[in-house]
């Protein structure tokens, strides 16, 4: 296995973790989680602090196995594979548990889990017929920006917060938006393939 797998592999591992730190019930446990008080209506709990740390590490590999496959000139098949995996490991989990939570509108992870079974499908049919598409270049820009937004609903959209600006929401709703955009767009492209092969 070469380094930019093990990199993807390493982010899926920490999809997981943040996942059980999300979910794992520290009240009932008996579990005290340090909380910081900004002021009377902002107290950020500590266990986002972390998962939001957690959660920057897992983003920045997204970004090194990239290069590294391109530096190595290792990129394969299985690579954009696990790379893909392990971007919606970390993005579709989080923004689902962040919605049940109060956290988001549970309207925009449903949004975004059924683009993406709907774009992987059609990936997987593509496979079969021999027709590969890669990312693009706007499918890469809202996975920044997921990135981007839910690291900042983690540290609770401080210093904006103290400012009364909702900059991680409008965030989130651009990469929401640019979500549907991008998968219409590789369905349209799929479509232009898939006819032009038929003929």
């Amino acid at each position: 296995m070469n380094l930019p797998n093990k990199i993807s592999i390493s982010r899926i591992i920490i999809a997981l973790v943040i996942v059980v730190i999300l979910l794992f019930p520290f009240d009932s446990a008996g579990i005290i989680t340090y909380k910081i008080f900004v002021n009377e209506s902002i107290v950020v709990d500590i266990k986002y602090v972390i998962v939001g740390v957690l959660f920057i590490i897992a983003s920045v590999t997204d970004y090194f196995d990239g290069y590294f496959a391109r530096k190595l000139k290792c990129s394969s098949d299985f690579g954009k594979m696990i790379d893909a995996i392990a971007d919606k490991f970390l993005i579709d989990s989080v923004l689902i548990i962040l919605s049940t939570i109060g956290f988001i509108h549970p309207a925009l992870a449903v949004v975004v889990v059924m683009r993406d079974v709907l774009v992987d499908s059609i990936k997987r049919y593509c496979a079969s017929c021999g027709i590969v598409f890669g990312s693009s270049k706007l499918a890469r820009v809202k996975t920044i920006l997921f990135m981007v937004s839910i690291t900042m609903i983690l540290f609770y959209n401080l210093p904006f917060e103290l400012m009364n600006l909702k900059i991680a929401d409008i965030v989130l709703v651009v990469a929401s938006i640019l979500s549907i955009v991008s998968g219409f767009e590789y369905y349209g492209n799929v479509k232009k393939a898939l006819f032009k092969k038929k003929k």
